[in-house]
C-alpha cells in the first residue's frame, strides 16, 4: 500500500485503516506522516520490557530513532468498532524477526491509546512438563485467507 500524502490524513478514519496506514507509514519512515495519525496525548505501553510512550512526539521519536535494517510485513488486521488488533512481523538484519502483537484503540480517526507486544519467534522456551502435549512451531503459515485484508 502507498502512503498516503503526510499532510492529508482525513481520507483515513475507519479504524482498521488508520491501523494499516499506521503501518505503511512505519514501513516507508513517513515520521510526519506517522504523527497525522496519532492523537497527540497518545498513550503507548510496552508490557514485555516495561516502558509507557506518553504522547506523540515521543512515540514519533522512539521509532524514528530505532536503528536501520528493518521492514515490516503485516499479517492480519482485525478491528471491532474503535479496537484494532494488528499482527505484524519485524525482520531486523542485525537483531533477528520480531513479532508484534498490537492493540489499538481509534477514535475520530486517530490513534489513542496502544500496547504492543514485542517478542522474538522462539524465544520463550517450553518448559519441558509440556512436550507431551506440543510439537515445536516451525513457522506461522501465511495463506491468502489467514493475510491481512
Amino acid at each position: 500500500m502507498k502512503p498516503m500524502d503526510s499532510t492529508d490524513s482525513t481520507d483515513v478514519t475507519e479504524p482498521a485503516a488508520v491501523v494499516r496506514e499506521f503501518w505503511a507509514r512505519m514501513q516507508a519512515r513517513d515520521w510526519t506522516g506517522l504523527g497525522a495519525l496519532l492523537a497527540d496525548d497518545l498513550v503507548m505501553e510496552w508490557p514485555v520490557s516495561a516502558e509507557l510512550i506518553e504522547g506523540r512526539a515521543d512515540f514519533v521519536s522512539v521509532n524514528a530513532e530505532y536503528p536501520e535494517g528493518w521492514s515490516i510485513e503485516v499479517i492480519r488486521i482485525v478491528a471491532d468498532g474503535e479496537t484494532v488488533v494488528s499482527e505484524v512481523e519485524v525482520p531486523h538484519e542485525t537483531v533477528g524477526v520480531h513479532r508484534v502483537v498490537s492493540l489499538w484503540t481509534v477514535r475520530e480517526g486517530r490513534i489513542t491509546t496502544g500496547r504492543e507486544y514485542w517478542t522474538a519467534p522462539g524465544s520463550d522456551p517450553s518448559p519441558s512438563w509440556r512436550a507431551a502435549f506440543v510439537r515445536p512451531l516451525q513457522a506461522v503459515r501465511r495463506t491468502p485467507a489467514s493475510r491481512a485484508t
